[in-house]
């Protein structure tokens, strides 16, 4: 019988998933695995080492259960090996972005966990940032630094409500950054308050940030906020509410990359980069999309088409790489 590890953190969504262990573990072995259970410690990288040990033992699929902090981390101990499980995630936390874009229930972890009985799965885009891994957004700005900002009790407590409050405190105080951006098919030189990678249209617990994002296109969705005045800022963020016509408005940068190197004109100054909600680092920095790189268990029936790749883009996908693979081909026959 394949082998699954389910990594669950257990203070997550006030100990639910230590309370409901069992019905869980039950509806991974009625999917067709032989299902056991680590519980995540206060050691650094805890779910991330077990997440690593657990692949290379041998476990078919990796089950990360908690917020979408503990899904990065499960994330970061599998994505740099050649043989990947596959992976299923249990949502406990507070805005459960990951979740919401596979559409996996987020207010009940057993029907979360019977997802898998369904056999569904879509090949997950993420994000490489130097070493780490990213599974949902890469932003740098001073548009971005609310995330640092609200504390943790109050992100349990709060959810959403608590960015709000401290994102409203803090917009008088965001000041223009001057970037240099270059992406795939070109380049952003001057002052933004932020640039954002999206890997889902799930952001935050909206769905319109990104609204024709896809998950598995090998393309981040990139947004540039080119003002720092206050009043425009408060607009796009009403445009975002409004069906996401953000993206047409002259004051943003909205466009398709496979890549993005991010770096600051003024070198004697500091942007932070913030990776999936936690600080990453700082610029200069590059970013990679890499393509179906992860496989997860997802409730595909209900996943918007538009998201996903269908198997005529499949196709088209697959040609574009070939004609790639023959022009790199021909440019070494060149060079020699």
């Amino acid at each position: 019988m394949r082998k699954a590890r389910l990594i669950y953190n257990p203070v997550s969504g006030k100990e639910i998933m230590r309370n409901n262990l069992a019905d869980i573990l039950d509806a991974i072995e009625k999917a067709g695995y032989e299902a056991s259970a680590f519980a995540t410690t206060p050691e650094p990288d805890s779910a991330k080492k077990e997440a690593a040990r657990a692949a290379k033992a041998g476990f078919e699929l990796v089950v990360a259960a908690g917020g979408d902090g503990t899904i990065n981390e499960v994330v970061n101990g599998i994505a740099n090996l050649k043989k990947r499980p596959k992976m299923a995630i249990i949502p406990a936390g507070t805005t459960n972005d990951y979740a919401r874009a596979l559409k996996v229930p987020r207010n009940n972890v057993k029907a979360a966990a019977e997802v898998i009985q369904k056999q569904q799965t879509v090949k997950m885009d993420i994000g490489k940032a130097a070493e780490t891994y990213f599974i949902n957004i890469a932003a740098g700005g001073s548009l971005t630094e609310l995330t640092y900002e609200v504390p943790s009790e109050l992100k349990s407590i709060f959810g959403y409500l608590a960015y709000l409050a401290k994102g409203a405190e803090m917009l008088p105080r965001i000041k223009p950054t001057k970037m240099r951006l270059v992406y795939e098919d070109g380049e952003y030189e001057g002052n933004a308050s932020m640039f954002f990678l999206g890997l889902t249209n799930s952001i935050g617990g909206f769905e319109t940030i990104a609204p024709d994002a896809k998950l598995d296109d090998g393309k981040f969705s990139l947004i540039v906020v080119k003002t720092a005045n206050l009043f425009e800022i408060v607009r796009l963020i009403t445009l975002v509410l409004n069906g996401g016509k953000h993206v047409n408005d002259s004051k943003v940068l909205y466009v398709k990359t496979s890549f993005l190197d991010a770096s600051l004109i003024d070198t004697d100054k500091k942007m932070m980069i913030n990776l999936d909600g936690e600080y990453g680092g700082d610029a200069p920095m590059r970013f990679e999309n890499l393509h179906q790189h992860i496989e997860f268990y997802a409730n595909t029936d209900e996943i918007n088409d538009d998201a996903i790749l269908g198997p005529d883009d499949q196709k088209r996908e697959a040609g574009i790489e070939l004609v790639k693979e023959y022009e790199k081909i021909q440019d070494e026959d060149s060079e020699e």
